[in-house]
C-alpha cells in the first residue's frame, strides 16, 4: 500500500479567527472545541494515582475488572443486557478507533466507507488511509454495493442529530444485506437536551428494539472524555459482535494497541459511579440554556442539535464571514465546512466553556 494523501490538519485555517477573537478587551470565549473544562471526577483521579505501580504489560483486552464494568455500564445506561466480557474491547480514546478501524478490518482501494453527511471529518480520514473511498450518505438504501463499513453517530457531531429506533432498525439491515460492519459512535447519548430525548435515553445500535440478539456486524463505539472529563486520559471502548471483537483484538495485540493499566483503572471507576455524569450532564443543560437563546436572539437558527455537546447554527451567511463576525465580538467556533460540503453556511459552537466564559458570550451576542 502507498502512503495515503492526507488532507492538512484543517483547524489550522482557524488560527487567524482565533487570534482575531484574542483581541477582544475581555478575553476570548472559545467555543470552537469540544475539549472538556471541567474537572475530571476526584474518584477517578484518585483511582489512577492508587494504580501507578503498574510494572507490568498491560491487556489489550482490558483487565477482567474494566470489561465487566463495561458490561454492567451497558446493562445499566444504554438498555443494553446480555453482554459478555468477550463483547466488548478498550481503546485508547475513540478517535484511534475511528481513523484504525479500516485498517483494522483490513480495508483497501475499491471498498467504501459511509459515513453521515454531517461528520466528524476522521470517519474520512480513516477510508483515505487505507485509499478506500469516503462516502457522505444518510439514506440506507442509497449506500454504494461495494461499501464495507458504514459509519453513524448518534447524537450526531456537529448537528446532535439522534437516530431513533426505527432507523437503527433499517440501517443494521442495510448494512446485512450489503455484507458491511456497522459501526454506531455513541459517545455524547448522555446529552440528551429536547423532544423524545428530554426524558428518554438515546438509544444504542445494539438496544435489542434495533438488533434483537443478533449483534452479528454491529458495534458500538463509547468515550468516557465527554460525560466524565477524562478526554485527556483517552479512555474509550466498544462492544458488539463478539466474533468481530475477536477479530479486532487480535489485530491490536500484533500493533501493541493497549491501555495503559492506571487509565484502566479509573475507568473502572468511571463506568461504576454514576452522580458525577449526572453533575456534568447538568452543568451542560445549564450553559446551553444560556447560549442557545442568545444566538436565536442574535439572528441564528440552530438546526438539529437536539442531544450533545454542540449547537448547529446559521445565520443564512456564508461560515467564514459568520466565523469573522463572530470573532470581531470575541467568540470562536469552528466552520461548517470541516464537517462536509453540504453545510457552508453553518457553524458550530461548544458547550464545552465555563459558566463565566459562556455568560460573556451570551452577552456579547446581544451586540449582532
Amino acid at each position: 500500500m502507498t502512503r495515503p494523501d492526507l488532507p492538512d490538519y484543517p483547524w489550522d485555517l482557524v488560527a487567524p479567527y482565533a487570534e482575531r477573537a484574542s483581541r477582544h478587551p475581555n478575553g476570548i470565549v472559545d467555543l470552537s472545541i469540544g475539549s472538556p473544562v471541567d474537572a475530571t471526577p476526584e474518584p477517578v483521579r484518585r483511582a489512577l494515582a492508587d494504580a501507578t505501580d503498574s510494572h507490568a504489560y498491560p491487556q489489550t483486552a482490558g483487565t477482567p475488572a474494566l470489561r465487566e464494568a463495561i458490561v454492567e455500564w451497558y446493562e445499566r445506561r444504554r438498555g443494553v443486557p446480555g453482554l459478555d466480557t468477550s463483547s466488548v474491547l478498550p481503546t485508547i480514546g475513540s478517535k484511534e478507533l475511528v481513523a484504525l478501524l479500516p485498517v483494522l478490518l483490513g480495508l483497501g482501494p475499491g471498498d467504501t466507507v459511509v459515513h453521515p453527511r454531517a461528520a466528524y471529518p476522521t470517519y474520512g480520514i480513516g477510508a483515505a488511509i487505507v485509499q478506500a473511498r469516503a462516502v457522505a450518505c444518510d439514506d440506507p438504501d442509497e449506500w454504494p454495493d461495494d461499501t464495507r463499513l458504514i459509519w453513524l453517530n448518534s447524537p450526531g457531531n456537529p448537528d446532535g442529530r439522534v437516530l431513533d429506533e426505527e432507523f437503527l432498525r433499517r440501517a443494521v439491515g442495510r448494512a446485512r444485506d450489503l455484507g458491511a460492519v456497522i459501526a454506531n459512535d455513541e459517545c455524547y447519548a448522555e446529552l440528551g437536551w429536547e423532544g423524545r430525548w428530554a426524558s428518554e435515553p438515546v438509544p444504542s445500535i445494539l438496544d435489542p428494539r434495533v438488533v434483537g440478539d443478533d449483534r452479528t456486524g454491529v458495534l458500538s463505539v463509547y468515550s468516557l472524555s465527554k460525560q466524565s472529563n477524562m478526554a485527556g486520559y483517552r479512555a474509550a471502548f466498544l462492544a458488539g459482535d463478539r466474533a468481530l471483537i475477536a477479530k479486532l483484538l487480535t489485530v491490536r495485540k500484533h500493533a501493541g494497541l493497549m491501555l495503559p493499566g492506571p487509565l484502566q483503572a479509573a475507568m473502572v471507576v468511571a463506568l461504576r459511579d454514576d452522580e458525577p455524569v449526572a453533575e456534568q450532564v447538568a452543568r451542560y443543560r445549564a450553559r446551553r440554556q444560556v447560549l442557545k437563546p442568545a444566538l436565536e436572539a442574535a439572528g441564528f437558527r440552530i438546526d438539529q442539535s437536539d442531544a450533545g455537546l454542540y449547537l448547529w447554527a446559521s445565520e443564512g451567511q456564508d461560515a467564514w464571514t459568520t466565523l469573522g463576525r463572530l470573532a470581531d465580538i470575541g467568540i470562536l467556533a469552528g466552520p461548517g465546512v470541516f464537517y462536509g460540503e453540504f453545510h457552508p453556511n453553518h457553524v458550530r459552537l461548544s458547550l464545552t466553556a465555563t459558566d463565566e466564559r459562556i455568560a460573556a458570550g451570551a452577552d456579547r451576542l446581544a451586540a449582532l
